[in-house]
């Protein structure tokens, strides 16, 4: 069985995944899937890196260590490729024992050789991007450097440093280039790497002595492997380099899918660091472009570093994986805009896709009672339909294969586009009517189903649950999705269909809200907060606040926030409230207080527990005051 091996980059576990580090992992992940239709053993790996001073600069900040930080980030994106259906063989870590030794194992290997030399680096030093720039490369701002890729100000780092000599590697990789000039795609990728190796590479420090979280190097541990170094080595590390039987069997890499900004690392460093160390080299690096959100870069602060899962949550996982196909040409900037994924939902999956399904299964059921039926009559539209999957699914396989997502989809589309004319063309509805032409009947039904069967295979990769869906609607099962399966008058005959519910709904505009927020409408929600609305006498009257007395307080397991009160507001019986005040107040500090509260709201669970009201607090900036009564007063009292 041919092999396939594909990878995507280890994601820094300095912030939370968003949509676009999902990006390259659904791209991954479908060419997964495809190879796997294609009958190929596929071995599909992800993962987190998880070394380096900005890590162990997030974990001193939150008072934990560097392992105990890594180990939540990386559960982050290991939970949340999980819960998007992610089919990752393997989930690496640059903190597993295995990357460790393996890492050791070629720096060892290429100090050996002589390839690795000791020096003292000096230089324009960026913690964020954990990178070294030239002078000629930096941003000068008010007599400030400033990274180039990240805008911050740079360090000057003076260190001893270990250096790989990647000068010398430089002729060799301008003959790998010129040799096989798709070993880095897209072309226009390749030609700035080329630019760089026509002006010469420099020798490059790949080691750090400032800190210590990292990998030591052997027989000089004072000295860390430069994270950079560290994580290239994971996609060899994760198949046991270098003895294993994983390793013989899917090293080389068929591809690694990596963003534009790492392509110099990639498509440079790692190339030279494996011929150093006398291994294979990986067969394609692909340098995607960057995603941006409603025309606008990721950023937290921007507010749309979005949850992939609020996505999924509101359009299903399949449509955001169809949309990020199609609409942005992979390999470039693309923009991610709701507005055009609510279009494609509506005009591709509802209206051209789900209605092909819907339509045909609902006329199988009225005119057959949902039995498929042997073709009989043939004319001269059915050559046309069945000319045109043939000639179309050729021409996905070959888009899948070059990864050009966009025009696969397309070539797919036109099958759909035309089953759709089909029926139009067809008339079945007119054939019903007249008992002479069952056989007629029949054979369109026949063509139609069979043609859904083709495109529910085809559209797998890309949108499976879809996939599985319209499978099961014609009484088969993901088994059926090979491409061995895919040909016409494939569809078995006999069997009762269920047409059941629409694939997809359109999305109503009317009543649709849309969950990412434009930095305008960020604004004009923080807007309306200042607005104040005007209340009559007779809304007020409907709140009853009234004086209590803190007779107990108490934390609620698990919450960080939560503490329990218990009190006495007059009546027979004491209140319980749950507040989130324990950042603020200590239990025994509130005993005894007079505090106000909103006696007649409806009660709430919290943490398993009822809070029977809600006491009144005035915030300040971070800080937080509970009201209190500035005389005693009795316990129920009523504030009017």
């Amino acid at each position: 069985m041919k092999k396939f091996y594909v990878t995507t980059p280890i994601y820094y576990v300095n912030s939370e995944p968003h949509i676009g580090s999902a990006y390259t992992t659904i791209v991954a992940d479908i060419v997964a899937r495809y190879k796997r239709m294609m009958g190929y053993d596929v071995f599909f790996l992800t993962g987190t890196d998880e070394h380096g001073q900005k890590v162990m600069q997030s974990a001193e900040l939150k008072g934990i260590s560097p392992k105990e930080f890594a180990d939540e980030l990386s559960n982050k994106f290991r939970v949340l490729w999980e819960e998007m259906g992610i089919t990752n063989d393997y989930f690496v870590r640059t903190t597993d024992e295995q990357h460790e030794k393996t890492v050791q194992k070629i720096v060892k290997k290429l100090k050996d050789n002589g390839d690795i030399y000791k020096g003292k680096y000096e230089g324009n030093y960026c913690i964020s991007c954990e990178s070294f720039f030239n002078d000629d490369e930096v941003i000068l701002k008010d007599g400030k450097k400033l990274c180039p890729d990240c805008g911050k100000e740079l360090k000057w780092v003076e260190e001893e440093n270990y250096f790989f000599k990647l000068s010398k590697y430089n002729d060799a990789l301008l003959k790998l280039y010129e040799e096989n000039p798709e070993f880095v795609e897209p072309e226009f990728r390749k030609n700035e790497m080329l630019s760089l190796l026509k002006k010469g590479l420099n020798d490059i420090s790949i080691t750090r002595t400032t800190f210590n979280w990292g990998i030591p190097v052997p027989d000089d541990p004072k000295h860390v492997v430069y994270v950079w170094v560290d994580a290239l080595i994971n996609y060899i590390s994760a198949i046991g380099y270098e003895e294993s039987e994983k390793f013989k069997k899917y090293w080389p890499a068929d591809v690694h899918f990596i963003g534009k900004e790492i392509n110099r690392f990639h498509s440079l460093i790692w190339p030279a660091i494996l011929m150093a160390a006398n291994i294979e080299l990986p067969k394609k690096i692909f340098a995607h472009g960057w995603l941006t959100v409603n025309g606008e870069k990721i950023s937290k602060s921007k507010g749309n570093a979005v949850d992939p899962r609020i996505l999924m949550n509101a359009y299903g996982k399949d449509a955001i994986r169809y949309y990020l196909l199609r609409d942005i040409t992979f390999g470039r900037d693309g923009d991610f805009s709701e507005d055009n994924l609510i279009t494609r939902y509506n005009a591709d999956l509802a209206n051209d896709l789900s209605n092909l399904v819907h339509r045909t299964l609902s006329m199988l059921d009225k005119y057959f009672d949902g039995i498929i039926l042997e073709p009989d009559k043939i004319e001269k539209v059915d050559d046309e339909l069945h000319t045109l999957i043939e000639k179309n699914s050729k021409k996905y396989f070959e888009f899948m294969d070059k990864y050009q997502f966009t025009h696969a989809l397309e070539a797919l589309w036109e099958i759909i586009r035309f089953s759709n004319k089909y029926i139009d063309l067809t008339e079945p509805w007119k054939l019903g009517k007249d008992e002479s032409k069952k056989d007629r009947l029949s054979t369109v039904m026949y063509n139609l189903a069979d043609s859904i069967r083709n495109i529910s295979i085809l559209v797998s990769p890309i949108m499976p649950e879809t996939s599985e869906k319209i499978l099961k609607k014609l009484n088969y099962n993901k088994d059926h999705i090979n491409f061995e399966n895919i040909k016409n008058g494939g569809l078995h005959t006999g069997v009762k269909i269920s047409r059941g519910e629409p694939v997809f709904q359109r999305l109503d505009m009317e009543k649709w809200e849309k969950v990412i927020k434009t930095n305008n409408e960020i604004k004009e929600e923080k807007n309306n907060e200042n607005v104040i609305e005007l209340i009559e006498i007779n809304d007020f009257k409907k709140v009853q606040l009234k004086v209590a007395k803190v007779i107990t307080a108490e934390p609620i397991p698990k919450s960080k926030k939560l503490l329990k009160l218990m009190l006495n507001d007059g009546s027979k019986e004491n209140r319980q409230i749950l507040a989130g005040i324990s950042k603020f107040y200590k239990p025994e500090d509130l005993i005894g207080k007079n505090i106000i509260i909103v006696a007649n709201l409806k009660p709430a669970k919290l943490m398993g527990q009822i809070s029977n009201g809600m006491l009144l607090a005035a915030k300040n900036g971070d800080d937080l005051t509970i009201l209190t009564t500035d005389k005693n007063i009795e316990p129920g009292s009523i504030i009017s």
